[in-house]
Formats: C-alpha cells, sequence, structure tokens
C-alpha cells in the first residue's frame, strides 16, 4: 500500500468528473503536474459508476506512484485497493475505518475548525487532519470557516499532517503553507477545464519555494 508522503498538493477531484468523457485525462494532468496525493470525490456519481471510474483511477494512481484516496466510503476503499479513506464528520470513526483497511491505511478526517475533533481523531487514530475553509469555497458555499490563524494556532498540538482545505488557490497558498499546512488540498481552482496541468505545477511549487525559503 502507498504510503502518505510527507507533504504537498492533494487532488480532490470534482463532482461530475465520473461521468465526463475527459475525466480521466483530467486526474492523468493533475498527477503529472505534481499532486502528492488524489481523492476521489464524487457526490453526484452513483456507486457502480464510482466503482468503475475509482477502478480506472486507482490503476492511474499506481503508475504514478500516488496515494488514492476514497471520499466518505472504506467499503468502496477495500473494493478499489486504495491507499485510504477521507472521513467526514457523518461517516465511521478512524478505528473502524482501519479496522476494515488495515493499520497501515491512510485515514484522513474532516476537522473543519474544531480542535477538539482533531484530538479525537488523532487519538482514533487518523493519519491526517484536515481544517477548512480556510477561504470561501465555492464547492461548499456554507462551509465552516478555520482562517489561517486558527489553523496555526491548532497546529502544534496535532502530531499528524495537516490538510487545509477551502478557496486555496496558487495565489494565497503560501500563506496556508507558512501557517503550517503539509498539504493543500484543492478542487475548483485545479480542475479548470484545460488547465489541470498548470494549475497543478502553480501549486506544487508553492513547496518547493517554501523550503527554500525556509533554508534563507
Amino acid at each position: 500500500m502507498t504510503r502518505l508522503p510527507n507533504r504537498g498538493l492533494y487532488a480532490i477531484t470534482p463532482n461530475g468528473i465520473s461521468s465526463s468523457e475527459s475525466g480521466l485525462q483530467r486526474v492523468r494532468h493533475v498527477l503529472q503536474g505534481g499532486a502528492a496525493l488524489l481523492q476521489y470525490r464524487d457526490e453526484l456519481a452513483n456507486h457502480k459508476t464510482r466503482r468503475d471510474f475509482g477502478a480506472s483511477l486507482a490503476q492511474l494512481c499506481r503508475d504514478h506512484g500516488v496515494p488514492l484516496i476514497i471520499n466518505d466510503d472504506p467499503v468502496l476503499a477495500l473494493e478499489l485497493d486504495a491507499a485510504g479513506v477521507h472521513l467526514g464528520e457523518h461517516d465511521t470513526d478512524p478505528a473502524q475505518a482501519a479496522k476494515l483497511l488495515g493499520q497501515n491505511a491512510i485515514i484522513g478526517v474532516s476537522c473543519y475548525n474544531d480542535l477538539q475533533r482533531a484530538l479525537r481523531a488523532q487519538r482514533l487514530g487518523a493519519t491526517y487532519l484536515a481544517f477548512g475553509s480556510l477561504f470561501a469555497s465555492s464547492t461548499k458555499p456554507g462551509a465552516r470557516h478555520c482562517p489561517a490563524d486558527k489553523l496555526a494556532a491548532f497546529r502544534p498540538a496535532c502530531t499528524v499532517p495537516v490538510v487545509a482545505i477551502g478557496g486555496i488557490t496558487h495565489q494565497n497558498g503560501a500563506s496556508v503553507i507558512a501557517a503550517g499546512a503539509d498539504f493543500l488540498a484543492v478542487i475548483s481552482h485545479l480542475f479548470v477545464s484545460g488547465q489541470e496541468f498548470d494549475r497543478a505545477r502553480q501549486l506544487a511549487a508553492l513547496f518547493n519555494q517554501q523550503d527554500l525559503n525556509s533554508d534563507e
């Protein structure tokens, strides 16, 4: 099973991608552009469509050495032999997911703007903790807000990698990394038709720039 990388761009697929003729090619461009992690999320697709498209994604991710995470569905993650699952507040807990998928599985948990939820998820075996929305999000306009200063305040208590999500772009991403994010999770800014490769390169490059700044 592919391990969680240390940091980088966390690409999340947009709704509708499973039924798009160009969906797989768009994801390929994102991986070629430098995504370190990919989450398959399509809330519009039925189980069969998600299983079929997910199987193609799983092979694509294996070809690129990128872990595939399945949104909300540990059973589908098991069927696809994916690297792990991402859990929201209405999903099973990390311990149960790990029991199903194995102790080496990547188990991510949405923590929104709630440090206590994050600490509980951490105790139950979460592999990473996701906070957001950092900025206004077109994907989830009503999402709870977790600004960068709150993320920075939470970071010292987190003993596993931290993912930031919500309205992140290549223009504001550097400030989020500086606040302590190990991964930038991006959907709408990344999956712009015909621009996926360039957007992925721009976002992935933010981590290289941060490394240069840290060395100065």
